[in-house]
């Protein structure tokens, strides 16, 4: 192979690669939206964490014990 061809090949593996993750990060930003109207998990309050991690911060979400655990009890 010269070296006009591997350069040529290397464009191309570049742009497939840029395609490929541009829709996977896509895909990723319509899962978190859609998910979050549906009423699933609302990923931008746990993003807040990082941000007022203190303490004093009240939880993200509160977490009902299981059946189990309150046979425990």
């Amino acid at each position: 192979m010269d070296m006009e061809s591997i350069r040529e090949l290397q464009a191309y593996g570049y742009a497939f690669a840029s395609v490929f993750f541009a829709l996977i990060f896509y895909g990723y930003i319509y899962h978190l939206y859609t998910s979050k109207k549906k009423g699933g998990k609302d990923y931008e309050k746990y993003a807040k964490m990082a941000l007022d991690d203190s303490l004093e911060s009240s939880p993200i979400e509160k977490v009902e014990p299981t059946k189990k655990d309150k046979e425990e009890q």
